[in-house]
Parts: structure tokens; C-alpha cells; sequence
């Protein structure tokens, strides 16, 4: 008799995950695992999916994005839902950067929404625990597997505030107790936004003893490091030393260096994260395929300006005495702030979401700030204030050679570093994955299709211990694409972000059909995953 299934994906070249080279094979799934991978043509199937000239792959797994909140959008924003699927994405990581939307202190909750607001958006929402937020964003259904990151910078907010100081031995013992309760409910890691306030404001053993926690119970520091330009090195050092000191395994955000005079360093911070590895210390990284990176606008103010939340930001940008201090920072700098614009480098830094102002994004900040016939600094200032703090940018900031070259390393496996809000957002959230292969693989050949495809199933699956995921293989999660080499292709661009990708006909979750012959079906099969 005929082995029976619900669906069998067939006569397509498998790329399994595991780095091993193409073979051809049929993938028979039952009740929303993989339940046989070989010859199946005389199967029983109750559907099946032509894979002919095509290749068939696990679905990828985005280890960074700040998608906490997309499960929750409204029916209007559906595309912006389903971008990062269309390109294959079956798994997604967030609470990345430092920022999770739990836990929540009953205590700040007011302070912790805005901070939340202005990275998430203004329909941005807390949640007290990790099992809270679960069940929120898996009420209406997923459409494609989530899991989180428990963040720093949220976990300090609730506890300390915005406060400019180290925690005492009581905040501490707090922290580290709502740390642990996080990685016991499942989180996938603990992730630090070193350039942001409050997480700005931790020392090093601050950061040590946390990540003690995260080693107790087996998952990694996750890390926006402190210094992405000039002070690259010592930042690698820090995260370095937190993970030696701890024990904890170390994943170093988006990887980069940035500024024109830092270009071509990632040969000497490759090198270095290599040797650390070599020498006992458990550290890789993740990477987005682009030049330009995008974070919020209050990330480019003084960290002295932040100070205090989201409310005090406001309070001293409506102050021309505290503008002029801050026009004195871009000019001067400050020991120890990462500044990510120059005087003269307004015009690489483009809005790219302000709700109340949608006729701005697009465009450049030293544009918009000469057609209103004032500087840079005080446009700024005036924006901030009337978004309250809820803009986006896009910045221009990274040489190809330097994305390449980490693309390519060993260490790196992929992240989008998506924003999931509307208006002309980082094209990352929607092209990342098609990116990957269609220009690193098909057109440049800086890697085999089974090297692309490793570092974005296999290698972040065992990263972050998902269970079931990652792997072509017998009793696998039935997370799947299917597509083809020679059309792949990004097309989101700047202007257009969330212009779907070519190439990619089928991609199935949890055995699910979610995308069918590059339409989506409405199937909502994800699952909210937890650590193993």
C-alpha cells in the first residue's frame, strides 16, 4: 500500500540546510511535519506542489527583526504583515536591540510605552510577561513562526528608568530576576541596544552579570553594540569580555562598520572575532545585505539628550538653548558617543516613517530642513516634537566591499533588521532573504546556494536552539520554500519597500501553504516558538 500524506512537494532539487550539495527528491508532509524525503511518486497525497526546475529549501529564519508588533496590525496594513514571507521568511526573531515589548512595570508603564512607541510605532503595546505576549500575538494567528528576545534596555527601563547611573545591588537583584523569569517562559535570548537609552547607561558588569542569566539557562547575548564607526574595536572587546566573563554565547548585531573613514575595517574585525572564537569564546554574528541601516531619529541626538525618557528628549528640544548645545556636539563630538551623522552628512540620512507627517518620508533631512529655510539641528528638533519621537530613518553609511566581506564570513548568519511600520521604510524587511540569493549567490557567486542557504536555516536555527526548524529532513517542521535560482530577485526598493521579490512560487508553514504559485492564501499556520 502506498504511503499516504497530506501534501507532497515534488520533482524539485532539495538544498537541505546543512550545507551539503543539491539532490534531487520529493518532500512528503503529514500533519505539519516532514514525514519522508525521497522518491514519492507513487504516493498518496491529498495535494501536491510541482517543484520541477525548482529548489527546495527549509523556510528562513530572520534572526533579527522588530516585527514584535505585526502580528497586531490592522487588516489595512496586510502587505506590510506579509512581506517578509513572501521571500520565504517561515520564522522570525525579535525583542532584538535591547527592546521587547515585555515586561512591563506596572510602575513605568507610562515611560516604557513611549520608549516602546518610538522605535514600534504609536499603536506600539506592553505586555507584563512573555507568556502574555504570546498569547496576544497568536490570538488572531501568525503567519508565519515568532519567537523573542527579552530586552535590556526594556528590562532597565522597568526597573531603573532613563536615570544616567548604574543599578544598585537592589535594581540588580531585580533585573536579574525578571531576566530569569523571561528565559524560563521561553525567550531565545537576551539582547542589549548599547546605543540606545536606558541600555546606554549600563556598565560592563552590569551587562556580565545579566548575561550570567542567560547563560544559566542556555541562550545568547544578543548585541547592538556600543560603537558601530570609530569605536568598532573597543566595542568587540566589551561584547567579547561579556561573554568570556559570563560564559554566555555572544551574537553580535548586524554586523558593520560605518563612516566612510572606517570603510574596509571588517578585515581587521573579522579577523579579531575569529581569533575569539578560535580561543574558546562562542561569538558569531548576523548581517543585512545593504549599505544603508535605519534606526530612530532620537538615536542620532547626544545621549545626554535622552536622558530621563522620551518625555525630558521633548521637554529640551523645544528649548533653543539645548539646541544649540547639541548643535555644538554634531560639531565637537563627545568622548564615547557613537555619532552616526556629521555636520555635513544630513543629506544620507532620509525619513523613512512619520505618521502625522507622511508627506516627508522619502526624503533627506537636509533637504526638508533647506526648503524650510532652517538648519539641520532645529528641523530635527521640530520634527521629534511634533511626532513625538516616533520617526524612522534610513541611513546611508556602509561600502558594499565591507557588506560582502561579512556576507561571506563563516560566522554570519542573516537578519533583515526590519522595521515592520508603514510608510518608505529600509526595503531590508522586504527584499533581505531574495537579496541574498538572487545578487550574493546567482549574480556575484560570493557564495554556493547551499552556503546561502545554510547560514539562513540550519546555522540560525541551532543558533538559537528552534527545535523542529532549520532542516530538510524526516520528522522536521514542514516549514518550506520553494523557488527558482535563476529568477530570484529583490525588488523592494527605497522608494517602493515592500514591492514583493521574483522567484519565489511556494512557501509552507508549519505544512501549511501560505504563499501557492507567488500568491498568498491567507493560511495563518505560525506558531509562537520558545526556547528549547
Amino acid at each position: 500500500m502506498a504511503e499516504s500524506f497530506d501534501t507532497v512537494v515534488a520533482g524539485g532539487l532539495v538544498v537541505d540546510g546543512t550545507g551539503r550539495e543539491a539532490f534531487a527528491a520529493d518532500v512528503g508532509i503529514r500533519d505539519g511535519r516532514i514525514a519522508a524525503v525521497g522518491e514519492l511518486g507513487e504516493a498518496d497525497a491529498d495535494a501536491r506542489i510541482d517543484a520541477t526546475g525548482s529548489y527546495v529549501s527549509p523556510g528562513f529564519i530572520d534572526v533579527h527583526t522588530h516585527s514584535d508588533l505585526a502580528p497586531l496590525l490592522e487588516d489595512e496594513h496586510l502587505e506590510l504583515r506579509l512581506a517578509s514571507l513572501r521571500q520565504g521568511v517561515t520564522t522570525e526573531i525579535c525583542g532584538n536591540c535591547g527592546f521587547s515589548v515585555f515586561p512591563a512595570s506596572a510602575e513605568r508603564d507610562e515611560d516604557v510605552l513611549r520608549y516602546l512607541q518610538a522605535v514600534l510605532g504609536p499603536n506600539a503595546r506592553c505586555f507584563a510577561d512573555l507568556p502574555e505576549y504570546g498569547r496576544a500575538i497568536a490570538s488572531g494567528g501568525l503567519v508565519t513562526n515568532v519567537g523573542t528576545l527579552v530586552g535590556h534596555g526594556t528590562l532597565r527601563a522597568g526597573v531603573i528608568g532613563f536615570a544616567n547611573r548604574a543599578a544598585d545591588r537592589a535594581e540588580l537583584e531585580q533585573l536579574r530576576a525578571a531576566l530569569a523569569a523571561a528565559c524560563e517562559s521561553g525567550a531565545l535570548g537576551f539582547s542589549s541596544g548599547l546605543i540606545y537609552t536606558p541600555g546606554s547607561y549600563a556598565p560592563v558588569e552590569e551587562l556580565v552579570e545579566l548575561s550570567k542569566v542567560a547563560a544559566e539557562h542556555g541562550i545568547p547575548y544578543v548585541t547592538h553594540m556600543r560603537d558601530e564607526m570609530d569605536g568598532v574595536d573597543a566595542a568587540i572587546d566589551e561584547a567579547l569580555r561579556i561573554g568570556e566573563e559570563s560564559g554566555a554565547a555572544v551574537q553580535i548585531s548586524h554586523h558593520k562598520v560605518a563612516g566612510k573613514r572606517n570603510w574596509g575595517h571588517t578585515t581587521e574585525t573579522l579577523e579579531r572575532l575569529e581569533r575569539a572564537r578560535a580561543e574558546g569564546i562562542d561569538v558569531a554574528i548576523d548581517v543585512y545585505p545593504y549599505t544603508a541601516g535605519s534606526t530612530v531619529l532620537a538615536a542620532l541626538m547626544p545621549p545626554w539628550a535622552n536622558e530621563g525618557g522620551i518625555a525630558a528628549l521633548l521637554e529640551r528640544l523645544a528649548l533653543p538653548q539645548e539646541r544649540d548645545r547639541i548643535r555644538a556636539d554634531f560639531e565637537r563630538g563627545l568622548p564615547g558617543w557613537q555619532k552616526l551623522v556629521e555636520p555635513d552628512g544630513w543629506g544620507d540620512v532620509v525619513v523613512a516613517g512619520a505618521p502625522r507627517h507622511a508627506e516627508l518620508e522619502g526624503r533627506t533631512i537636509a533637504d526638508l530642513a533647506a526648503a524650510n529655510r532652517v538648519d539641520a539641528v532645529d528641523f530635527v528638533a521640530e520634527l521629534l516634537v511634533a511626532e513625538q519621537a516616533q520617526v524612522t530613518v534610513v541611513l546611508h553609511m556602509m561600502a558594499e566591499e565591507d557588506v560582502a566581506r561579512v556576507i561571506a564570513s563563516p560566522l554570519s548568519m542573516i537578519g533583515s533588521d526590519g522595521i515592520p511600520l508603514p510608510g518608505k521604510q529600509h526595503p531590508r524587511w522586504a527584499g533581505t532573504f531574495a537579496r541574498i540569493i538572487g545578487k550574493y549567490v546567482r549574480a556575484d557567486k560570493l557564495l554556493t546556494l547551499e552556503e546561502a542557504v545554510h547560514k539562513m536555516t540550519a546555522q540560525s536555527a541551532g543558533r538559537f536552539k528552534l527545535r523542529g526548524k532549520g532542516v530538510v529532513a524526516e520528522g522536521m517542521d514542514a516549514d518550506l520554500v520553494v523557488f527558482d535560482l535563476g529568477t530570484v530577485a529583490d525588488n523592494a526598493t527605497y522608494a517602493d519597500p515592500l514591492t514583493p521579490p521574483a522567484g519565489v512560487g511556494h512557501v509552507l508553514v508549519n505544512g501549511e501553504p501560505a504563499i501557492r504559485d507567488n500568491v498568498a492564501t491567507g493560511a495563518r499556520a505560525g506558531a509562537f516558538v520558545t526556547a528549547t
